[in-house]
């Protein structure tokens, strides 16, 4: 659990979310839990290997469930989760590692879920801008469970720590998954 202090932002100045292979984020110079992969924190990544990709990534948009959560304040493009959306997990399809609307005939992950760990989606830009089929899809920095159980490469935080950084998060701000 963290302890926010209220430090404000210093105002252009880019911050990072930093996340160690040992279960732990820093933002703002307060530490919490995350999980990360249940194969930890990988420097290569492949579809379906349960790995968080090590680098350094921008966070791309935020989806959020309307039916369970308030539109959060961010500077974040912020878009409302509805019943058919996806996320396309297939290597073989065009639209490997890309918003969906299901049904599909792709392999793919559902957004709208029944537990509430895709309530808040931070979409992490990932194998985003030149797709490399294979490479890894889906990652996002999403709801953790009660116990912090490790992802399948996402990263999750408490519903608290996640919203306090999307409020928080500057348009230069970075995730910093750290191997080591």
């Amino acid at each position: 659990m963290c302890l926010w202090l209220n430090k404000p932002a210093i105002s252009g100045v880019r911050m990072s979310l930093k996340i160690f292979p040992s279960g732990e984020a820093e933002w703002r110079e307060n530490r919490f839990s995350c999980s990360i992969g249940k194969d930890r924190i990988g420097k290569e990544k492949v579809e379906g290997d349960n790995k968080t990709p090590a680098g350094s990534f921008p966070l791309r948009k935020l989806y959020f469930r309307p039916d369970r959560v308030p539109k959060p304040r961010t500077v974040l493009p912020t878009i409302a989760l509805k019943p058919l959306d996806g996320w396309c997990s297939d290597p073989r399809d065009r639209n490997y590692n890309q918003y969906i609307e299901l049904p599909s005939h792709a392999e793919h992950e559902r957004l709208w879920r029944s537990d509430n760990l895709y309530d808040l989606i931070g979409v992490i830009g990932y194998n985003d801008t030149s797709v490399i089929p294979g490479a890894g899809s889906a990652i996002f920095l999403h709801i953790a469970t009660n116990n912090y159980s490790p992802t399948k490469g996402c990263i999750a935080l408490s519903k608290v720590d996640l919203s306090k950084i999307f409020l928080e998060w500057k348009a230069k701000d970075q995730i910093i998954i750290s191997p080591e």
